[in-house]
């Protein structure tokens, strides 16, 4: 009886060598280069061909990309199988212990078959007989690998060298990476090296035993986080903390180059890893002058050259060995001997905090721009302001009430002064952009409330108080004043007559209390006590671009170009392309966690006042800035599953607080809009795409005018109730979509 063979298809890879098709929302694996189904889809097939034998196939593939992978998987008999979900990525090696963990625990001590799942592979039966050669030689304990006899001096392939042969199975001497060309040129000439493939076969306990044995960290961690993980109908999902703290390590080096008595079988199938433009121009469909055009292309006069359009119109004339590959967004010109260099660019354009790296604006995974307008319109009008402009005021009391119930029924807390400023804020905002409610009332409700029963003797606002009005917590703190200072700002005008006094008087109190004596920034409270913190810079930013903006006078910007010294010179780290959250009194991030602690939504705030500021004092370069904060925080902060901002993470993008709030999606929303119009990529689709996971989330499934505040990392809701302080986010948020999308049709 044929023995059975557990396969696994590695599906993990971002395949920047063929960017720009290849991107981080949609890798080479998910595309058709070949005209018959993407990657992915024709190695599960080419799995499923085994002529006999029991073949149950899993996927281990990105969460983020689970709707492709199910897409590919429709229709398919697995045997059994089915796709194995990583939170984030961790290499080859965290890939293959999680096989062999599979195996043991639902098929016992079988044969392993693990296959990359972006190979072109066009013989699949050649394929079979040759894992079949290599079964008694797995059976036997061995690892197994598969070589294919190289044809040219390639330098874009691993290699192994063999030595003594028996039965048609070679002894593996060593693994090589990558050569330069004259020592591929050498292997070439000595006949005892091999394209290594990057197939395995072994017996799952023999895989145990070597991780054990070389990698015993890998093994546990990777044990961890499988004997955690949950499933459904939809595949096996892992928790992200435990498989994150798993070691990143290929296979290669953590276990194969380490291994003794590894085994290779010359591969008996044609085989190709399409990782390079030269590569598709090697399999595709060539002309009679050797050229592969795919797309809308006119060439003339061109030889041996791989011409792409995924959009428009591209001609080319006299070309000769040239790869030419066009997006809708992006173009890269290379001769086709160098094109294993476009990871150069890539790596550039990162640097730079270009995002064409990241999200493909292709044609079929586009909304169209302003999809959205009717649905935020109509919940911003006819269902938010029109719910808080009544049940969230506190008519008894005055101000306005800190949270609503999920019914919609007020919470009796205590009301924080920043939330009452931003209540006041919003209805302004709204005001602005043509809201027919009460809003000049409500702007004169929430002052008079906060003038009335927040001041301090010494001129400042207090920090919380009582339902009633009276003060519970007297204390002046640099957050509260920013929020206050916002308000004001933006109800002088609405025409409101108090706000520009008191905004006078809050900046005299800003200046004498809270100002740090060395002219370092602003301290967190009045008595100057306490760690530093970069959040209530930001706020005073956005208070200060208002006032500009309210006033047109330029001592505001001056105050806010202060905020942008400390941005540059202590809250950004230009490595991580992170923001700093907690300091010491010196300005050194603070020792322990909060050193590291940075915060998705933080980041999609700044880039928009970056954005805002440079182009109100001409300092173009701080979009750039801008751009760096957005890509740290799409890569590295956001929830795979859902797409949703995490609360926080590290600097070196581990995960720390896994709550995904309704504000930072709403900041998102800013950031993207500012920066699709700050020079760099069209992110139009970006754009639709943040809010339509802001309403899938938080909005849609909370009662009419209300949201669910909290979620948590499998996408369902933690909320209790509705906290007021986000109402200002959403609002500002939205109404500036709608002013973005304004020569679109509602």
């Amino acid at each position: 009886m044929t023995e059975r063979i557990v396969s696994f298809v590695m599906s993990g890879g971002v395949g920047s060598r063929l960017w720009p098709l290849s991107r981080e929302d949609n890798p080479k694996q998910f595309h058709d280069l070949s005209g018959d189904g993407s990657m992915l889809a024709k190695t599960l097939r080419r799995l499923t061909a085994r002529p006999e034998g029991e073949t149950p196939i899993f996927l281990i593939a990105a969460e983020r990309h689970a709707d492709r992978v199910h897409a590919d998987l429709a229709g398919l008999d697995l045997a059994g199988g089915g796709p194995l979900f990583e939170p984030t990525g961790r290499n080859t090696a965290a890939a293959v212990a999680l096989a062999t963990l599979r195996t043991l625990s639902e098929f016992g001590d079988s044969l392993v078959l693990v296959v990359p799942s972006d190979h072109e592979i066009s013989t699949p039966r050649q394929f079979w007989q040759s894992v079949e050669a290599g079964t008694e030689a797995a059976r036997s304990g061995r690892l197994v690998v598969f070589g294919i006899r190289p044809t040219q001096p390639e330098t874009g392939y691993g290699y192994i060298e063999v030595a003594a042969e028996s039965g048609g199975i070679f002894d593996v001497s060593r693994f090589v990476e990558k050569p330069d060309l004259a020592t591929a040129q050498s292997y070439l000439k000595a006949g005892n090296f091999y394209w290594n493939t990057g197939i395995f076969l072994f017996r799952a306990s023999a895989m145990r035993d070597a991780f054990i044995a070389f990698q015993p960290d890998i093994w546990q961690a990777t044990e961890a986080a499988y004997k955690a993980a949950t499933s459904d109908l939809s595949g096996l999902y892992m928790p992200l903390e435990l498989y994150a703290a798993i070691p990143s390590n290929s296979i290669d080096y953590a276990i194969m180059e380490r291994a003794k008595d590894i085994a290779m079988v010359p591969a008996g199938f044609r085989w190709n890893d399409l990782g390079s433009w030269q590569s598709l121009l090697d399999v595709g469909p060539a002309d009679d002058r050797g050229n592969v055009i795919i797309g809308d292309v006119v060439a003339i006069d061109c030889e041996n050259s791989y011409i792409r359009s995924d959009g428009r119109l591209l001609s080319a004339i006299g070309m000769k060995d040239i790869a030419i590959v066009s997006t809708s967004d992006a173009t890269f010109v290379a001769p086709v001997s160098h094109s294993q260099h476009v990871k150069k660019i890539v790596e550039q354009l990162e640097k730079s905090g270009r995002l064409e790296t990241r999200f493909t604006p292709a044609h079929d995974r586009v909304i169209e721009s302003g999809a959205w307008r009717r649905r935020v319109h109509h919940w911003l009008f006819q269902e938010t302001l029109p719910l808080w402009s009544t049940s969230g005021v506190d008519e008894r009391h005055g101000g306005f009430h800190e949270a609503l119930g999920l019914d919609a029924s007020p919470l009796m807390k205590p009301k924080r002064m920043r939330t009452t400023a931003r209540q006041v804020y919003a209805f302004a905002v709204a005001r602005a952009r043509g809201w027919d409610g009460p809003a000049d009332r409500l702007i004169s409700h929430g002052i008079a409330f906060m003038a009335g029963k927040g001041r301090t003797d010494k001129g400042g606002w207090v920090r919380t108080l009582n339902v009633d009005g009276s003060v519970a917590d007297a204390t002046e703190d640099a957050y509260d004043h920013s929020c206050v200072l916002l308000a004001l700002a933006h109800a002088h005008m609405s025409g409101n007559p108090d706000a520009l006094r008191l905004g006078e008087e809050t900046f005299a109190f800003l200046d004498a209390h809270l100002e740090d004596s060395r002219m370092t920034g602003f301290l967190e409270t009045s008595d100057g006590k306490g760690e530093r913190r970069s959040n209530p810079h930001m706020h005073l930013l956005e208070a200060f671009l208002a006032w500009h903006q309210a006033t047109g006078e330029r001592a505001h910007l001056r105050r806010a170009a202060r905020i942008i010294d400390l941005f540059r010179s202590h809250f950004f780290d230009p490595e991580s392309w992170t923001l700093g959250e907690y300091f010491d009194a010196e300005w050194k991030p603070s020792a322990g966690e909060k050193g590291s602690w940075t915060e998705p939504g933080h980041h999609f705030e700044w880039a928009s006042l970056l954005v805002d500021f440079a182009g109100r004092s001409g300092q173009a370069e701080l979009s750039g800035f801008a751009r760096k904060l957005y890509a740290s925080a799409i890569a590295n902060g956001l929830n795979r599953a859902t797409g949703l901002a995490y609360g926080a993470g590290a600097r070196q993008g581990l995960p720390l607080d896994l709550i995904s709030r309704s504000w930072p999606q709403a900041e998102a929303v800013k950031a993207a809009i500012a920066l699709d119009g700050s020079g760099g990529p069209d992110l139009k689709p970006e754009i639709e795409a943040r809010v339509g996971r802001l309403f899938r989330w938080h909005i849609d499934p909370a009662p009419l005018g209300l949201w669910i505040d909290r979620i948590d990392e499998r996408g369902r809701s933690l909320a209790s109730d509705v906290p007021a302080s986000i109402f200002y986010h959403l609002v500002c948020a939205l109404t500036q979509y709608l002013d973005s999308t304004a020569d679109l049709k509602a």
